[in-house]
């Protein structure tokens, strides 16, 4: 976290300061996409996302972790003590706990609803239990706390020119676009972990079952069958962006060029995805570089604009937009 943006959002509690760094670390390590839109966000924002996004992310690297050689009653035990960390850090404001103390005191500051949290946690304790879901209607109750809370979390970060409620709806609804979109691309490393997230009617429907998966990502060989299957998957998740990109014109002005550019980005791994045959048994989609760093581009101009409507509103200075540098979204 530079201290700019710990200055700006009013920061000043040293052991809060680390906490906050520590939340942004993970951004920048883990969610290289993620990490690359929020750097669009006014300053002052940009420490509530990190602390939303750090939290997911260590929640979610106590149940996946493949480096861990933890047990599944470890990982609950695990998952339980964050809980409670969470619960009593969210009465108080703060806690011992650096990620979740910055998560409770971004919740405070933002009023965010304590039961998003909670049925975050829920869908990762279902991680441990549940490997696989009949149909879409089971993986979309899943995804409402793994995915859906994501979207609502960020909501009054972001702000609105709407009331809430109304852009609700589409943000709960990027949320599940973004997941779904990291499932497909992932279907080999979950396999790795034991866990299918496409639904098996999808895959009942195309003649494909777990264990052809299986036998297609342990040699390497592709099937039409599943090829079929997998564009469907992706067909079903452009749906959902649809279903999510009215609500990008409901935040204020200053955000969205952060969330627009966030939505084209992560569109653009289902344009990998398509672009490598849907070889997604076999390896990761990667959206080339030098796209990453055009759509940067357009949303530091599109942010530029929104500064300077907002500077001529208010007849304050306008803020530079400074360039993004690229290393570190590698």
């Amino acid at each position: 976290m530079t201290r700019r943006e710990l200055d700006a959002a009013g920061i000043t509690d040293p052991h809060l300061r680390t906490a906050y760094a520590r939340c942004r670390h993970l951004n920048a390590r883990h969610g290289k996409t993620y990490f690359l839109a929020t750097r669009l966000l006014p300053v002052v924002h940009r420490p509530a996302v990190h602390a939303l996004y750090g939290f997911a992310r260590w929640a979610d690297d106590i149940v996946d972790d493949m480096d861990s050689t933890a047990t599944t009653a470890e990982r609950s035990a695990a998952l339980h003590r964050l809980e409670h960390h969470l619960t009593a850090s969210l009465r108080h404001g703060t806690g011992d706990q650096p990620v979740v103390a910055a998560l409770a005191d971004t919740a405070a500051r933002y009023a965010i609803e304590p039961r998003h949290f909670t049925d975050f946690l829920r869908s990762m304790r279902s991680d441990l239990e549940v490997s696989e879901y009949a149909d879409y209607a089971a993986l979309r109750a899943y995804m409402h706390g793994s995915a859906a809370v994501i979207g609502l979390q960020m909501l009054p970060v972001l702000g609105t020119v709407v009331p809430r409620a109304e852009a609700e709806p589409h943000a709960a609804a990027l949320g599940v676009a973004f997941q779904l979109t990291n499932f497909l691309r992932d279907v080999g490393e979950d396999l790795d972990r034991g866990r299918l997230y496409l639904p098996l009617d999808l895959l009942a429907a195309h003649g494909v079952d777990r264990g052809l998966l299986q036998w297609s990502r342990d040699t390497g060989t592709g099937d039409r069958r599943i090829t079929a299957m997998l564009k469907t998957a992706a067909h079903l998740t452009r749906d959902v962006y649809r279903q999510a990109a009215p609500g990008i014109a409901m935040l204020a002005p200053v955000s969205r060029p952060c969330i627009r550019t966030a939505f084209v980005l992560y569109g653009g791994i289902l344009d990998a995805i398509a672009d490598d045959g849907y070889a997604v048994l076999h390896r990761r989609a990667v959206v080339p570089r030098r796209h990453r760093a055009a759509v940067a581009g357009d949303g530091l101009v599109r942010l530029a604009l929104a500064r300077l409507a907002r500077a001529r509103t208010h007849g304050a200075p306008v803020p530079v937009a400074r360039a993004l540098p690229l290393k570190e979204t590698a």
